[in-house]
């Protein structure tokens, strides 16, 4: 099991703030599973577009805090820290819960799969320990 804070997370996947969705990985199981979260505090970037009288957290930044999350778990291969995965696809996206500011966003990802750079997922996103969003996705790392 590994845990990353911010600053360790930022050796092992290429994005950065403010487009980095994750805080703290705390259970990560190489090639198996990985779990953390995000705070989204009062003050982030797309809280004021989105929506001025209703801020909430996008759909599709949901998917992406997943994304990042479900990453680790091949970043943190032997011989993988530092490459970039791009995603290929997503099915199955459901929003159950509109995220809003201040809310700790728990992460949880499976490996479904990986064989010769594809990987399959499928991860959860809770706030309050109440099902935010849902999504089964697939990354690829060229390498």
């Amino acid at each position: 099991m590994i845990e990353l804070n911010k600053k360790e997370i930022l050796e092992y996947q290429q994005n950065r703030p403010p487009y980095l969705m994750i805080d703290f990985a705390e259970n990560i199981v190489p090639g198996k599973s990985s779990k953390g979260y995000k705070i989204f505090n009062k003050d982030e970037w797309f809280f004021e577009i989105h929506w001025k009288n209703d801020p909430n957290v996008p759909g599709m930044l949901q998917i992406e805090a997943l994304v990042q999350m479900a990453s680790l778990s091949i970043l943190t291969i032997e011989g993988n820290k530092g490459k970039i995965m791009y995603l290929a696809n997503a099915n199955k996206l459901k929003f159950y819960k509109k995220i809003l500011p201040g809310s700790k966003f728990m992460i949880k990802t499976s490996v479904i799969s990986f064989n010769r750079g594809v990987a399959k997922f499928s991860a959860i996103g809770e706030v309050n320990n109440i099902l935010s969003c849902s999504a089964d996705f697939t990354l690829v790392l060229p390498d």
